[in-house]
């Protein structure tokens, strides 16, 4: 009775794997280095997103840092704000559309006037 065992390897270095049966990798760095080039092209995309989404957040916080205020679009934009990134909208009974990147947000008024608000726990 002769029982042929595969040889388990490391996904990334094709060294031998002893221990648990269902071991992908040799250590942490292997099992990172994998994944890591599994997810860089999705990565970059998802990166250069967040990037613009977190300086967004930072501005909000940055001009509003009472937790409700008033500011011009210009200087909105001259801060470096992007419009087209936002985390989420949420709309009041009324109509109204805040416009959140995480947890700040700001309701687009008159005259390129933007309201600047922290959402608040009621707010999903």
């Amino acid at each position: 009775m002769s029982e042929t065992k595969a040889k388990r390897t490391c996904l990334e270095c094709e060294a031998p794997l002893s221990g648990r049966r269902d071991q992908k990798f040799c250590g942490d760095y292997c099992r990172n280095t994998f994944n890591n080039r599994l997810n860089e092209d999705s990565s970059n995309y998802m990166r250069r997103i967040n990037n613009i989404l977190r300086k967004n957040r930072r501005i909000l916080a940055k001009l509003n840092p009472d937790g409700k205020k008033t500011v011009d679009g210009i200087t909105m934009a001259e801060e470096g704000f992007n419009f087209h990134y936002y985390t989420n909208i949420y709309t009041t009974k009324k109509g109204s559309q805040y416009i959140f990147c995480y947890d700040q947000g700001y309701l687009k008024l008159d005259d390129n006037q933007y309201m600047l608000v922290i959402k608040q726990d009621y707010v999903r």
